[in-house]
């Protein structure tokens, strides 16, 4: 492109406007159902399908270990895997304000395509709009994957005695893009991730999963709760069993931060069947992105919707949802 910066003729519907899907998007997305430049994408399916669809607004739009393109594949992907769904296809819309940098932009898509390829799955549509402003951009995602008629994972199927998994460490991706907020310089990295491997693991190795969620926005404190209430169970965990970076313990110490509140983009909570809970913690730990899951407690019926965290020194604290704004916003 001759442009380095995107401006409102790029959102035209002219010539600029074609330039600009030609050499960056569909260079990059290239695959036989987007090539043909349809209004719609007809793909092969059938059977239950998983949909999905997420908007991504995350400032800066790189940071240390990903940036926003890698970020909207996993955040889509792993939303349909919490279902265990295959995932198959995404759709991207791009809202760019005037003055996006072009050099970045192609960043951030060759990024996309590089993730979506890991993740398996096709980009087959999409859309562009330009707008005034001062060179911000968003990406809107929609995602399809296919649920096999024998799969049935949702929050409600967490049973008394199921063992709770959480397949890493917790509040990589907060601190990682609290600190490039912050102009703070720590080596933390996000672990933005798709968790295709993990989860057909799962499948394939027939364990009994109830229960999937992956742990963003709220942290896993949030998604605790939420799982306890959809499920009408009590939820016990120890403190000292759930793992946290010691660099983000450090970073969360200095800001006086609760890493149960630390979101992350590529780590799963697994509620499964105890028969199956020493057995599903190996596979995970085995598969990509899972070294350092960990089993951090159990599923109960005495308090319904409750969840209890035992602290190191042998107290409790009752969790609930995050309470107001948690700032940086973080996807």
């Amino acid at each position: 492109m001759q442009q380095d910066v995107i401006t409102m003729v790029h959102g035209s519907g002219g010539s600029a406007t074609s330039e600009l899907i030609n050499e960056i998007f569909a260079s990059e997305f290239r695959n036989d159902t987007l090539d043909q430049m349809e209004d719609s994408a007809v793909v092969t399916g059938g059977g239950r399908i998983a949909i999905t669809t997420d908007s991504f607004v995350v400032t800066p739009p790189e940071f240390k270990g990903g940036d926003i393109g890698r970020l909207c594949i996993c955040g889509t992907v792993n939303d349909l895997l919490m279902r265990g769904a295959v995932p198959k296809y995404i759709t991207c819309g791009f809202i760019l304000e005037e003055g996006v940098k072009i050099d970045l932009l192609k960043r951030i898509v060759h990024s996309m395509a590089e993730t979506a390829r890991e993740a398996g799955v096709q980009i087959v549509a999409g859309d562009t709009k330009v707008v005034n402003g001062d060179g911000e951009f968003y990406i809107n995602t929609a995602g399809v994957g296919i649920v096999s008629d024998n799969v049935d994972i949702k929050a409600a199927n967490a049973c008394d005695g199921d063992v709770i998994i959480v397949s890493g460490t917790m509040g990589d991706h907060h601190a990682a893009i609290l600190s490039e907020r912050m102009e703070i310089d720590t080596n933390v990295t996000s672990d933005n991730a798709p968790l295709v491997e993990m989860v057909r693991n799962l499948l394939i190795e027939n364990i009994k999963v109830h229960t999937l969620r992956d742990i963003t926005r709220g942290g896993l404190g949030t998604v605790m709760k939420e799982l306890a209430t959809a499920s009408g169970k009590t939820f016990y965990v120890k403190d000292e069993d759930i793992p946290v970076k010691q660099v983000v313990r450090d970073f969360c110490g200095l800001l006086g931060l609760d890493p149960m509140y630390m979101g992350n983009e590529g780590k799963l909570i697994a509620i499964v069947d105890r028969e199956d809970a020493d057995r599903a913690l190996e596979v995970i730990k085995n598969s990509k992105y899972g070294q350092d899951a960990a089993i951090i407690g159990e599923v109960k019926e005495d308090a319904p919707g409750q969840v209890i965290l035992k602290t190191k020194i042998g107290g409790k604290r009752s969790l609930d949802i995050l309470q107001g704004e948690g700032l940086p916003r973080i996807c």
